[in-house]
């Protein structure tokens, strides 16, 4: 007498294994997503280059809004379940757009409270990444911020305890480096901390009329505004900004010898090297 088989057992709910990514089946890029702030505007410069100034000043205008460094480069999104990434395609996202969404939910949300229309970020780490910012916006609007290379070294070395000069003129370098990438690549408003502290009107009326607003005076006096707190990994907070004036600016010492292609790219900025 034949035994019956039983037919097999449907398994509910089965998860199918994530999809590998290989060279015939290339990992999902999302489209852009629409933007809650089409035209941010950021600050590209080194560490060590004035763009705490340049923040206040700009952050005194009754249309501007610029905070604290905001460090959008750091907040990421997590994926964290295997079927998650095909959830998340269905809906026309990957992690990076979802990050970049993210990141303008941040900018949208802080330039609402502060009720005004224009917002700027100056967070020196943006320069890194400068490409992916323009990614993300595309009619973002670009202010680049520089300061002779000499000086920011000397700024740095003094700032720091036991400072290992190789290490500093590896870190300014690359800032300079993304720098000049993007001053050749964007169609980018250019100043320099020197200029900006020895003119600081005929400097910030420049920058006015390239984000489209008008030029105020009380720009100048950014010690009678409240810029939040003055702290470490926020932004400068020496005494120099805390003071509350527009203060000179440090010269680069004409004697220290430069590495060869820091010298070569003051040079290109205009700076006798």
């Amino acid at each position: 007498m034949m035994q019956a088989v039983s037919p097999p057992r449907r398994v509910l709910n089965a998860i199918p294994a994530p999809r590998t990514a290989t060279p015939e089946t290339p990992a999902y890029t999302a489209p852009r997503a629409p933007r809650l702030v089409d035209s941010p505007v950021f600050v590209l410069s080194s560490v060590r280059s004035g763009s705490t100034l340049l923040r206040v000043l700009l952050n005194s205008h009754s249309r501007v809004r610029a905070p604290h460094e905001m460090h959008l480069r750091t907040v990421h999104v997590q994926l964290t379940r295997s079927f998650t990434p095909a959830a998340m395609q269905e809906l026309q996202l990957d992690r990076q757009e979802l990050e970049h969404v993210l990141w303008d939910r941040i900018l949208h949300l802080e330039l609402t409270r502060s009720g005004k229309d224009v917002i700027v970020d100056k967070t020196p780490p943006n320069t890194l990444i400068w490409p992916r910012l323009q990614r993300c916006w595309p009619n973002a609007r670009y202010i680049l911020l520089l300061r002779h290379p000499g000086a920011i070294i000397a700024s740095l070395t003094d700032r720091r305890q036991d400072p290992d000069v190789g290490a500093i003129h590896r870190e300014v370098l690359a800032y300079a480096e993304k720098l000049d990438e993007a001053r050749r690549s964007l169609d980018a408003h250019v100043i320099t901390y020197e200029e900006l502290t020895a003119e600081p009107e005929r400097t910030t009326r420049g920058v006015c009329a390239y984000l489209g607003v008008e030029w105020e005076s009380g720009m100048l006096d950014y010690g009678s505004r409240d810029h939040g707190t003055f702290r470490p990994q926020l932004g400068d907070w020496s005494s120099t900004i805390k003071s509350g004036r527009i203060q000179p600016a440090r010269a680069a010492d004409p004697s220290a010898e430069l590495p060869p292609r820091l010298a070569q790219l003051a040079r290109d900025w205009g700076y006798p090297a």
